[in-house]
């Protein structure tokens, strides 16, 4: 496992996630951690550089944390900067819909 150790700014990471290719390749990383540029690559119809500047920029925002191993280069996701995008973010957001779908649950199941 490998984690996320720098100050995070939102701004990067939303700007990373609002790529639909840089999503792809999170998606692929989720899918199989510890990818290669040429396994990653050969996922997405685009040249080998292409695939390097959305690495860059996914690695900048902290999304992507690349480490050698031996000759290769293997690229692992870091969920952490997404959950505390989620954190600050949506979980805020959806706890009044959730206390209200709970609530009415209750009074749903009580007995009349």
């Amino acid at each position: 496992m490998v984690t996320y150790c720098g100050a995070m700014d939102e701004d990067d990471v939303f700007k990373a996630l609002a790529d639909p290719t840089r999503r792809a390749l999170l998606d692929a990383l989720f899918a199989e951690d510890g990818q290669t540029l040429t396994a990653l690559e050969q996922r997405l119809p685009m040249s080998r550089f292409g695939v390097m500047k959305h690495l860059k920029v996914l690695e900048a925002a902290g999304l992507v944390v690349s480490r050698k191993q031996g000759r290769e280069k293997l690229h692992h996701l870091n969920p952490i900067p997404i959950r505390l995008i989620h954190d600050r973010w949506v979980s805020k957001y959806a706890e009044p819909w959730t206390a209200t779908l709970s609530q009415l649950k209750r009074s749903l199941e009580e007995p009349s």
